[in-house]
């Protein structure tokens, strides 16, 4: 998806960082090269020192921005987050039906990420594989309440608030939008990566997305029961 819009950005948490990374060149490429890295590399083995070395900079100038990895994927997470609320916004708009704006949504949240030029220090595929592998780390910690707290985690939330909505347009008296749609979420990343590290866990089905169709089934289904 192509949007032309002039300095448009996508707003994240500013408990997250100590420095806007959209602020400045440097800090744009921090994000840049962080995704990169981070994706071929993992968290586990990305440091700031070898981020400073890959950007030709110094760990004091990343420490300006971030006070820690974690921090930084966070910044990343949340980033994804608010992207795809942006992807659900424009996709959905103007669809009437919301039996046809739900599997839109479902259609968005599920199928396999492409690149959007819209952001150019962004690399949205790379991020997405971030998602899939790591994101899970930035909430199952000691600190996720305190996080919580401070908003830190809004835009994944506001993603499952929107289309909990829809799923309720269509059946005003179905119990858990929310937890269908965490599910949905959760779930598809984990079949992603299923099927690049574990395929026997999923089913890799020759000339369609499983992925994009079993939730889509799964989630009409259960609504309309």
């Amino acid at each position: 998806m192509e949007v032309h819009l002039s300095n448009f950005t996508i707003q994240v948490n500013d408990n997250i960082y100590l420095k806007n990374p959209d602020s400045s060149d440097l800090g744009k490429k921090i994000i840049s090269h962080s995704i990169m890295m981070i994706e071929q590399d993992g968290l586990e083995n990305f440091t700031f020192r070898k981020l400073a070395k890959r950007i030709k900079s110094t760990e004091a100038s990343i420490y300006r921005y971030f006070e820690s990895k974690h921090k930084l994927l966070l910044y990343l997470i949340s980033w994804y987050w608010g992207w795809m609320e942006y992807k659900l916004v424009f996709g959905t708009a103007n669809i009437e039906d919301p039996q046809i704006r739900l599997e839109k949504a479902i259609k968005i949240l599920t199928e396999t990420i492409e690149e959007d030029r819209t952001f150019s220090h962004v690399n949205e595929v790379k991020l997405s594989q971030i998602v899939i592998s790591e994101s899970s780390k930035v909430y199952l910690t000691k600190d996720v309440d305190e996080e919580n707290r401070k908003g830190i985690f809004t835009p994944y939330k506001q993603i499952v608030e929107r289309v909990g909505q829809i799923i309720l347009e269509i059946n005003p008296n179905y119990k858990y939008p929310h937890m269908l749609v965490s599910t949905v979420v959760e779930g598809a990343h984990l079949q992603r990566y299923f099927a690049d590290h574990l395929p026997r866990l999923t089913n890799n089905i020759d000339g369609e997305d499983s992925v994009v169709n079993f939730y889509m089934d799964m989630v009409i289904k259960n609504i309309q029961k």
